[in-house]
């Protein structure tokens, strides 16, 4: 099945909620940290609710195809993903739905020996059924969420999911009936915090009340900011940690994407407006500024687009994916990035000057984003 055949039936490639972006022609920094075999790099922690975990993770998603349909390499995957780790990742995000299962098998594959040391997160919530065939809808029946949840541990080998989220509101399934199975789960030792993706605002607040939410994963980026009209607010009043998928808006903060670029059948991006050709020219001011910025301070423009998400609040944690290993040393060096307060103010003044044009869903992607859950009879 090809991607676009996908997104026809289930909405699922843009729909999850960790599109994480190749970076396909980033910059690699300047600078090299010389002891990166002695000395982890990554060393800030932060925290999305009570759980603590690096100030950047590595996003999965890709590692069993990448956004022009490529395979890559498996034992390659798992050289990135040890990488991460060595270098002080350790929060590492993917979903049932990539793959399906694919991503959360290479994951699991390449984690084993140093599970303990790391938060692994994953995503369930469409209509999946064990041997990976997608029915077209969503799916968070409490007794789908916990035979979903038996099938992850095998895939993940593990014994616990460290940060379960519901990729996408079920528009059937009240949000209390959902955070019930959770809980059961909870109680049982198999999943130890819980989040959301892409809910709608009362969604998160409802399911708060039942079983406190430790994350929020909702896109973010210098691209495409609609998570600070309530989300975030929301989420800094309510103590829960936010995680942006698409850090750097699927490889155009990273400079991957110019006035010239036309995408290969089956590449996802070439199905949303804000990256028409039309589009991408009216965008490219944005390009413009991160990379006079990432030209001013010899680091790469994928840095300076993590740094700044990391500037926004402390409890924002961005989940950069990637199928290459420059470009995932690249990403988590985003962190050694410093701009004073008036270097910060100058670029968000320019930056507010910028406007986006195009959506970044198509419609049918669009249409199980940001839904509010029933509420329960």
């Amino acid at each position: 099945m090809n991607r676009r055949d996908i997104l026809k039936t289930a909405g699922l490639a843009i729909a999850g909620s960790a599109l994480l972006p190749i970076n396909g022609f980033a910059q690699v920094a300047k600078t090299e940290n010389k002891e990166n075999d002695v000395q982890p790099i990554l060393s800030g922690k932060r925290k999305l609710g009570k759980l603590e975990v690096s100030a950047i993770g590595l996003g999965v998603q890709n590692m069993w195809r990448t956004y022009q349909t490529t395979i890559p390499n498996r034992k390659e995957m798992h050289n990135i993903i040890h990488k991460a780790y060595e270098n002080g990742v350790t929060l590492f995000d993917t979903a049932e739905a990539y793959g399906p299962f694919e991503s959360e098998k290479i994951l699991g594959e390449a984690t084993s020996s140093f599970r303990d040391k790391i938060v692994i997160e994953t995503k369930y919530g469409f209509d999946i059924d064990e041997n990976g065939k997608r029915t077209g809808g969503l799916n968070s029946q409490p007794e789908h969420i916990k035979k979903v949840v038996e099938a992850m541990l095998k895939r993940l080998r593990t014994d616990r999911i460290d940060l379960l989220y519901q990729h996408r509101v079920d528009p059937n399934v009240p949000i209390e009936d959902v955070v019930g199975a959770i809980k059961d789960l909870i109680k049982e030792g198999k999943i130890l915090h819980y989040g959301l993706s892409e809910a709608g605002e009362q969604t998160i607040r409802r399911a708060h009340k039942e079983h406190p939410v430790s994350a929020v994963q909702n896109e973010y980026s210098l691209l495409w900011r609609g998570a600070e009209e309530k989300i975030i607010p929301m989420c800094e009043e309510l103590g829960i940690g936010f995680v942006p998928w698409s850090p750097l808006g699927v490889g155009f903060l990273a400079g991957a994407i110019d006035e010239n670029t036309r995408f290969a059948q089956g590449d996802f991006r070439g199905l949303t407006t804000r990256f028409s050709p039309e589009n991408i020219v009216k965008n490219m001011p944005l390009v413009q500024l991160v990379k006079k910025w990432s030209e001013a301070k010899e680091v790469s423009m994928a840095q300076i687009s993590l740094a700044w998400l990391l500037a926004q609040k402390p409890w924002i944690v961005p989940i950069p994916g990637t199928t290459q290993m420059a470009h995932l040393m690249d990403n988590i060096g985003g962190e050694n990035v410093k701009l004073s307060s008036t270097e910060w103010k100058s670029f968000n003044d320019e930056l507010s000057t910028i406007q986006i044009f195009g959506d970044r869903f198509p419609p049918y992607v669009q249409a199980i984003s940001g839904v509010e859950a029933p509420l329960k009879k």
